[in-house]
């Protein structure tokens, strides 16, 4: 170097120099904008999904007349997490492969799709360690979105879930811990199944937390998702014949942006037509947890806030990011205080954050874990499955700030915390699209139901794309019944507005959608929601009469009737409002507080 920068000097008046620098430098900068292009062009040609591309074939097929293998003719990938034999397993960081060796087995998972005759074509990328659910890597870059490039692709899972979603695959692995494919799946507009919890092999995949995470998998065709399900849970061919019993979730459909006629009105004309399905329930999911998993009081009062639906999952949520982290910690803490400062910020956060945990409350914690599953189990029985929305919000853009992003995680987690912390199966379920982005909802059942679980996708798919496309074809200003969707619209916004503690404006949103739609009870009890915020107490006593005059069963109304009348010193009518939405139902932790206190009041 130092004899090169000699002659330049020995020469600097010589144009010809000049001119030989100048095109070394202009070959140089060509070079690298040549290879860039060439990256870039690799990367979109495979949406930035894979991180290696090898073949593993499949085992001999067995000779005649043995049936063909179930997955013969189709091609999957695998995230970074699990083992192939002679390749390093990264985990989503290069300091992780940079201080490991390469595998000398290959998971059990790969190896029994491989004896099913499918054919693994790479490796995928991941989220770094497995932490996170956004899909974005620092080091080999975020896999790109095939329905939103704008927009992350979510995690864990993402380069697997890109895959199947852009088509470059019929199938993909992915773990899920708190949500790692079951909301790649969301966004990318695919199925997403999360089996329960233990049920698939995890011999040859790298832990991040052994008691919530389990092996999942992608595919845009139910029955590949269910041949797939079949060969790692080792399932009967045949389908279970029996009742299913649809519960919605209706307290975690108000989390979600996504108008109810184009989710839980699209499930329930789903299954209106098809044989072998009861007549659909209802449950509050924050309420009935709250009154089922008594170890969870601990952590909601540590929130220091009242136990609602939405406070109580958060706690969940909280219980089920502590496990995660105090697994992790006992997995990885020596790896991780020597490499943290080679991770990404977002992670490096995570991992501190997991190795300062401590372990006082470890016991309370896998209290509430096992109190859950019992909780679930009891709920759904052998026939149920809840129905709830996978996401509450639409996928963030790329690069979006931590700090942004909170209220997006503490949403998302909350939904997820349900199936991660029973141990339930949970399928992602894609309808459509609200507004260019990705709509779905999920189907989760009992703790062992996998095989009940894809029996019910097999049978019920195809009439939820049928509905679906029928509710994305409405027109959304106007209807021939009234202007249906103007007034959801409205009552939606209304609903955003009273999230947002704005409640002058729910009710003048809530106002329009009783002025398109007036014999919708729904609107006059929302509406008197806000009211009760805004202490105006006789407004909310007449919207809940109106509601009550148009269905006699809606306790909401009742309740909030009954709450209004209290403030107005009606003691006696506050308590007969109580006792009624009692009669309807008789668990309601609401009414029968509210009914003894007043009781208290009036002797």
């Amino acid at each position: 170097m130092s004899n090169t920068l000699t002659l330049i000097q020995s020469n600097a008046s010589n144009p010809k120099v000049w001119v030989v620098i100048g095109v070394t430098l202009a070959g140089i900068v060509i070079l690298a904008e040549t290879r860039k292009r060439r990256i870039k062009a690799l990367r979109e040609e495979d949406f930035g999904a894979f991180l290696d591309r090898f073949e593993l074939l499949p085992f001999p097929p067995p000779p005649p007349p043995a049936a063909k293998q179930s997955l013969s003719d189709l091609t999957f990938s695998i995230s970074d997490a699990f083992d192939v034999k002679d390749y390093i397993t990264g985990f989503g960081s290069p300091q992780w492969k940079k201080t490991h060796e390469a595998a000398e087995k290959t998971a059990v998972v790969i190896t029994t799709l491989l004896k099913h005759g499918a054919t693994c074509v790479g490796k995928t990328i991941m989220d770094e360690l497995g932490f996170g659910v956004i899909g974005e890597n620092k080091h080999y870059g975020t896999p790109i979105n095939p329905l939103m490039p704008s927009n992350v692709p979510g995690g864990c899972s993402s380069g697997s879930a890109v895959s199947v979603g852009a088509e470059l695959v019929d199938f993909s692995l992915g773990i899920d811990t708190t949500g790692g494919v079951r909301i790649p799946a969301s966004f990318c507009g695919i199925l997403g199944f999360r089996p329960s919890q233990g049920t698939v092999s995890s011999v040859g995949v790298l832990p991040t937390s052994q008691s919530l995470e389990t092996v999942g998998w992608f595919a845009r065709d139910p029955s590949v998702l269910c041949q797939v399900g079949h060969a790692l849970l080792n399932l009967s061919a045949v389908p279970h014949k029996r009742q299913r019993s649809l519960i919605f979730a209706d307290d975690l459909f108000e989390l979600s942006d996504i108008p109810k006629q184009k989710s839980v009105h699209v499930v329930r004309k789903a299954i209106e037509n098809l044989s072998g399905y009861q007549t659909p329930k209802h449950v509050n999911v924050g309420q009935y947890v709250a009154s089922n998993v008594p170890s969870l009081a601990e952590f909601c009062e540590q929130s220091g806030k009242s136990q609602n639906s939405a406070s109580t999952l958060k706690a969940l949520s909280s219980v089920m990011l502590a496990i995660q982290r105090h697994e992790f910690k006992t997995n990885h803490e020596e790896w991780s205080q020597t490499c943290k400062s080679f991770l990404g910020p977002r992670f490096s956060n995570d991992v501190v954050t997991a190795l300062n945990s401590r372990n006082e409350s470890i016991k309370s914690l896998y209290r509430v874990k096992t109190e859950m599953r019992a909780t679930i189990q009891s709920l759904l029985k052998e026939d149920g499955i809840l129905v709830i929305p996978t996401v509450a919000d639409p996928p963030p853009k790329l690069n979006t700030k931590n700090k942004s992003l909170k209220e997006f995680l503490d949403r998302t987690y909350a939904l997820s915390s349900i199936a991660s912390m029973s141990g339930c199966c949970q399928v992602t379920i894609p309808l459509g699209e609200h507004g260019d982005c990705p709509i779905s909802v999920s189907f989760l059942t009992y703790y062992g139901g996998d095989k009940f679980l894809l029996d019910t996708i097999l049978d019920v798919y195809a009439s939820l794309q049928d509905q679906a496309e029928i509710a994305s074809s409405l027109d959304p200003v106007s209807n021939t019944n009234g202007s249906i969707e103007a007034s959801e619209l409205m009552k939606e916004k209304g609903n955003a507005a009273y999230k947002g503690r704005q409640w002058n404006k729910a009710v003048n949103f809530y106002t329009e959608a009783i002025k398109l739609n007036g014999a919708n009870a729904t609107y006059y009890c929302n509406r008197a929601a806000a009211y009760l915020e805004l202490a105006c107490f006789q407004q909310a006593e007449e919207d809940c009469t109106e509601a009550i005059s148009i269905d006699k069963k809606n306790v909401k109304a009742y309740l909030r009737r009954g709450t209004a009348r209290e403030s107005l010193v009606r003691y006696k009518e506050a308590a007969a409002d109580f006792r009624h939405a009692l009669v309807l139902e008789p668990q309601n932790k609401t009414a029968k507080i509210a009914e003894k206190r007043l009781r208290k009041l009036m002797s």
